[in-house]
């Protein structure tokens, strides 16, 4: 089962699997417009919220968490859910039930939950969906992860839409396709020959249940080139790039059983860093050349993340600042220099730790 919590979250479950997908939302009329199997209305305390939805404001989220709080914590148990992190409903339910999932004293392998963040484009998406990211991140995100309690997380960033220009609906597939790739890795290894190591489902399950950052991808192996620079340029575009690999898990598939010990290849570059992945070798005579899913788990605090948002953000406030004093601030008689302008607000953040746009804010030059 998958779960959609919000507009993009929904989406994206019905796509994975729109005959077991559970999606949740604070407008009927949201609800209606995607097929799913499950749907949950979380009640809104407005009646704006009912029927056109928490627009960019997670509060209308978080307390319509309430009017669905068993419902949902059940439901999302040892299954996937979908959501964005820049919008209302996704942002405000995910926060709720985050921070609920952090607080249980430990959570059953089993019953862990796999979470799938669709995380904003700064240089094309409003600073709103910036700012209640970098909130979601620090706050209820960081918690999930830290507790422990909480299966794989993917990031997936809006980037590669905005620059690829692609249509929601065929980013949406192509997000999708990209994960199902990575979860058929055990029926793989139950329906086609088994050539050398092994991951049935039970081995995958527990991989999945660690709290880590997850980046998979799949692309055709070429044995004749060094794995590391292979690796680097397969990277999955639709994920945020990875950190330092913490545990590893691959499964290869080969025409021909004469090169099944490619593998080998691949085991020698993990034990460069210490790391032994699971892995699987099977003979798949219907591809033409060797085919490599990969995943790759690492860890990376959600301050580092923040961090990164931040620092796109301060620059397009910056270019806003400017702008703005160019535009409409009045000059005296001696002349302003706007870029010596900027530096003196960007030296008040740096001496009070604050971002650009705290600063701003402070100023009262920006709501």
């Amino acid at each position: 089962m998958t779960i959609g919590i919000g507009g993009a979250g929904s989406k994206l479950a019905s796509l994975m699997d729109v005959d077991k997908a559970t999606i949740v939302n604070v407008s009927q009329s949201e609800l209606n417009k995607t097929a799913a199997q499950n749907k949950i209305l979380a009640v809104a305390h407005s009646t704006r919220g009912q029927f056109k939805g928490a627009g960019k404001n997670p509060n209308v989220g978080k307390t319509a968490y309430i009017s669905i709080n068993e419902e949902i914590y059940t439901v999302i148990k040892g299954d996937i859910v979908f959501t964005s992190t820049g919008g209302g409903t996704g942002n405000g339910i995910t926060s709720v039930m985050l921070e609920k999932i952090a607080s249980q004293e430990a959570v059953q392998q089993n019953d862990k939950t796999m979470f799938s963040f669709i995380l904003p484009y700064v240089n094309r998406e409003s600073s709103e969906y910036v700012e209640n990211t970098i909130d979601f991140l620090l706050g209820p995100a960081s918690k999930g992860i830290d507790s422990g309690n909480t299966g794989n997380i993917m990031l997936f960033s809006n980037k590669l839409k905005f620059e690829g220009r692609i249509a929601e609906h065929d980013y949406n597939t192509m997000i999708v396709s990209s994960l199902k790739n990575f979860m058929v890795i055990p029926t793989k290894g139950d329906e086609l020959e088994l050539l050398d190591g092994h991951i049935d489902h039970e081995d995958f399950g527990v991989y999945c249940s660690k709290p880590y950052f997850n980046h998979f991808s799949q692309f055709e192996y070429t044995p004749d080139k060094p794995f590391a620079e292979l690796l680097q340029e397969n990277f999955n575009a639709l994920l945020l790039p990875p950190e330092e690999t913490i545990e590893a898990m691959f499964l290869l598939e080969v025409p021909s059983k004469d090169q099944t010990a490619y593998f080998y290849n691949i085991l020698d570059y993990f034990a460069d860093d210490d790391v032994k992945p699971h892995y699987g070798v099977v003979l798949n005579p219907n591809i033409e050349k060797p085919l490599l899913t990969m995943s790759l788990l690492y860890s990376r605090k959600p301050k580092e993340l923040v961090d990164d948002f931040k620092q796109m953000a301060d620059l397009m406030t910056r270019k806003k600042l400017k702008k703005s004093i160019n535009q409409f601030v009045k000059l005296e008689e001696r002349k302003m220099d706007i870029d010596t302008e900027v530096r003196k607000i960007e030296e008040s953040s740096e001496q009070t730790g604050n971002s650009v746009l705290d600063v701003l804010k402070r100023l009262k030059k920006l709501r």
